[in-house]
């Protein structure tokens, strides 16, 4: 497909990049790091870095120019403070975090064990047994929307299994990888975000202070409509063959063309590539993912002191994320190299081979999750989280009944410019809980839910979130195909959850406003359907 730019999309981006550049100059002359702090300043650097990475197409250069946005505002355009910011307060710092290293050691276990299962043919053999009992498109969608709500104990975890087992069967049948990356993106943080037994449910409940945490988080799943409704969006858009905007020509260039990427740019074409073992069956796929799986519950659950005589629930409240998936995922690999060796599908030198493998198939993601993580710790430095703290707070108490909707919005556009959910619920469930605690209860479950689902719908659509940047590493699609590709269906069901929680706002009831939201979603895409059927394009 022809995909070079126009001479009016050139003059577009030229445009833009000049109004970023512009946007820095009067930054400069009417700033100093003082009077930058906690004001909508410090929601320039993620901005810049979102609207380059749109424009250009070019994620790292874009993600690193707004890293330098947020170090030239802190330090007031200095060029020592500059650099030492950008990397002794950004880069080395959060390469420093045992947390993101854990979850960077569980990438890089997680990739080498793609590798193997690959290398011992257990992938192949998986997608020949697929190919036999899944025999649509339909069908092999369905089943990945299925698994990635089997797999809700964590959003990487979801994200990178997913790909891995899917991916052979939506190739055979020509689903474009736009497509999977978005039903793993779609099953990854909304599944989490109403499953009780989370990660995600253990984050929510520590941001509750003097509460049970889990009783809340529970209350607030019937009212998770961004979620909710993007699952019945899944569903709906799958069985109706329906597609719309970007995705419509990614899924028609891989129906017509068997191009399963689109664009000229295919980091992950040749991944698969290497040479794969003869006696390889459907086992050496299930038992490492049931292995995975399980060990990572396990892993989980010990960090939390589960065996140390602490509840299930309250370990899993209590876990943390990075070292249970670091644990878990290790005695996985472990398992399965033994797996391999002792059926002799591999050797001990084609297992060792995996791991540098492994490993490189996760350069994309880490190197773009590295630059997220630094970006967030500008935003955090210039104070993003006390500016909107401070703006949701002063305008709470006059806006009772559209209070949930304006919190969506909010939640939306916090965690889309710091690519963070969980940092969104950081900051706005304990506004939420103080506004609404002792005065209306009810209120008070329906705004955390807005919260939550905002925040989720924010890290959906924004290209520097790290579940967006694992989703495109799962199904091993180019990143910003999966951003432009993603962000048209995830806007259509914000649009509609915002009506949505106007209506609960003033009802008080999921039993009335989610049907009102489901009888708007399946409206709004028939006629989407039947607009591309217009245009020639309605899959059959």
């Amino acid at each position: 497909m022809n995909n070079k730019p126009t001479k009016a999309k050139k003059i577009v981006r030229i445009v833009i990049i000049a109004a970023m550049i512009a946007l820095l100059i009067v930054a400069a002359a009417v700033t100093t790091a003082d009077t930058v702090q906690q004001t909508a300043w410090a929601l320039v650097p993620p901005v810049i870095a979102i609207v380059l990475a749109l424009v250009t197409k070019e994620v790292y250069s874009s993600l690193f120019f707004g890293i330098l946005a947020g170090g030239l505002l802190y330090s007031g355009f200095t060029f020592e403070g500059t650099l030492t910011h950008v990397f002794q307060d950004g880069i080395i710092s959060v390469l420093s975090d045992s947390y993101n290293v854990g979850i960077l050691v569980f990438l890089v276990i997680l990739g080498i064990m793609v590798a193997l299962m690959n290398r011992a043919g257990g992938s192949a053999a998986f997608g020949e047994w697929a190919g036999k009992h899944i025999r649509t498109r339909v069908g092999a969608q369905l089943a990945t929307i299925l698994l990635g709500c089997l797999i809700f104990i964590d959003d990487y975890f979801n994200c990178l299994t997913v790909g891995s087992v899917m991916r052979p069967v939506t190739d055979k049948h020509h689903v474009s990888r736009a497509k999977l990356a978005y039903l793993i993106d779609s099953t990854a943080a909304p599944v989490c975000i109403i499953a009780p037994i989370s990660s995600w449910a253990a984050a929510v409940s520590g941001f509750v202070e003097g509460k049970n945490g889990i009783s809340l988080f529970v209350q607030t799943i019937p009212f998770n409509f961004y979620a909710l409704l993007t699952i019945a969006m899944m569903i709906t858009l799958t069985v109706s063959k329906t597609d719309y905007g970007l995705m419509a020509i990614h899924e028609r260039n891989a129906i017509e063309n068997n191009d399963l990427f689109t664009t000229p740019d295919r980091p992950y074409a040749d991944a698969d590539s290497g040479e794969i073992s003869s006696k390889g069956t459907v086992f050496d796929l299930v038992i490492p993912v049931a292995a995975l799986v399980i060990c990572c519950v396990i892993g989980m659950i010990y960090t939390g002191g589960f065996f140390s005589g602490t509840s299930f629930i309250d370990a899993f409240a209590g876990s943390d994320a990075s070292v249970g998936l670091v644990l878990g995922s290790f005695m996985g690999l472990v398992i399965t190299l033994i797996l391999y060796l002792v059926r002799r599908v591999l050797s001990f030198k084609e297992c060792m081979d995996c791991i540098p493998e492994g490993f490189k198939a996760m350069i994309s993601p880490i190197l773009i999750l590295t630059f997220a993580w630094s970006l967030k710790a500008m935003t955090d430095s210039l104070g993003a989280k006390e500016f909107v703290a401070f703006v949701v707070k002063g305008s709470a108490e006059g806006f009772m009944n559209w209070l949930p909707c304006i919190i969506f919005l909010i939640a939306v556009f916090l965690s889309f410019a710091t690519g963070t959910s969980w940092g969104t619920f950081g900051i706005l469930i304990p506004i939420v809980v103080n506004v609404f605690e002792g005065s209306d209860y009810r209120m008070m479950i329906i705004a955390m839910s807005a919260c939550m689902a905002g925040a989720v719908c924010g890290d959906h659509c924004s290209p520097i979130s790290d579940t967006t940047i694992m989703s495109s590493a799962g199904a091993q699609s180019n990143h910003l195909n999966h951003v432009m590709t993603q962000l048209p269906y995830a806007m259509t069901c914000a649009a509609i959850s915002f009506v949505t929680y106007i209506i609960a706002g003033f009802t008080k009831s999921a039993w009335i406003s989610l049907p009102c939201g489901v009888v708007m979603l399946v409206a709004v895409i028939l006629l989407l359907r039947y607009a591309e059927k217009r245009k020639g394009f309605v899959e059959r």
